[in-house]
């Protein structure tokens, strides 16, 4: 395994693992920091939504129409966008509603009453949970390895604006597993395996994906991964940083991560 795989590897489990570190929030923390929350996710979108767009959708582009021809190459560009958008759609559409991972819950519903074990409904929302998380973070991370493979730079800044939106699913875990059991354990071990996935799309990705990649193959996925990101953004970022939302910190949160994002593309990539 060459070391841009291993680096590969290595930020998607940062980024899956992310959501140990809500959870973590979650025992060692009194109350919900909201304003950070708000401001935290809509940098992740910001992030997300700029660097899709403005760096990976052009590259898919320059791919597609440097093997297929300006005709073609466009039109299988923007296939592989909304194809990306209708993968993700769907995997959010065929969730339970009662596992939610990006329905708004606080620390402060953890500390309220204390524990009340033997809640199944509890149990059950908490499980599901964790499940809609797993299935949501297979594809950030085939969408986060691929990024490192082609550019370590973008892969990294796509693998924090990840990591950052896994705090607040983590507590969605936690929350109700800890309440139901009065187990930290329980809670922190199913928070934190919810996040395996991500590490297990990249390996999937690796296995299945490596072998086959030319310029073809890279540009639709990497036309898929901006569909990807963009409806996570619009679907699940910003309405989660809305919900927390103190004065305008959700909007002040995408603008500085599209700018931060933007700088470094000027500077670095």
């Amino acid at each position: 395994m060459g070391e841009s795989v291993l680096f590969a590897f290595l930020l998607t489990l940062f980024a899956g693992l992310a959501t140990g570190i809500g959870s973590i929030l979650a025992f060692f923390t009194s109350r919900t920091n909201t304003k950070f929350l708000s401001l935290a996710l809509g940098f992740s979108a910001g992030v997300m939504i700029y660097v899709s767009m403005i760096e990976i959708f052009v590259k898919a582009k320059d791919a597609l129409v440097g093997s297929l021809g300006n005709e073609i190459g466009n039109w299988m560009t923007v296939l592989g966008f909304f194809g990306g958008i209708l993968l993700i759609a769907s995997i959010d559409r065929f969730i339970p509603k009662q596992g939610n991972p990006h329905e708004i819950r606080k620390v402060e519903d953890m500390k309220k009453n204390g524990p009340v074990t033997n809640d199944a409904q509890l149990l059950k929302m908490g499980t599901f949970t964790a499940l809609a998380i797993a299935i949501h973070n297979f594809p950030e991370g085939i969408a986060t390895f691929t990024s490192a493979i082609q550019d370590p730079a973008l892969g990294i800044a796509i693998a924090v604006a990840i990591a950052i939106h896994n705090i607040p699913e983590g507590i969605a875990v936690s929350v109700p597993i800890y309440f139901a059991t009065g187990s930290k354990k329980k809670a922190f071990k199913l928070s934190f395996l919810s996040g395996l996935s991500e590490p297990i799309g990249a390996l999937l990705a690796y296995l299945f994906l490596m072998p086959y990649l030319n310029d073809v193959m890279f540009g639709l996925i990497f036309s898929a991964v901006a569909g990807i990101m963009v409806f996570i953004s619009l679907d699940e970022l910003l309405p989660a940083a809305k919900k927390y939302d103190e004065a305008h910190s959700a909007i002040y949160g995408l603008i500085a991560g599209m700018a931060v994002m933007a700088l470094s593309l000027l500077l670095f990539i």
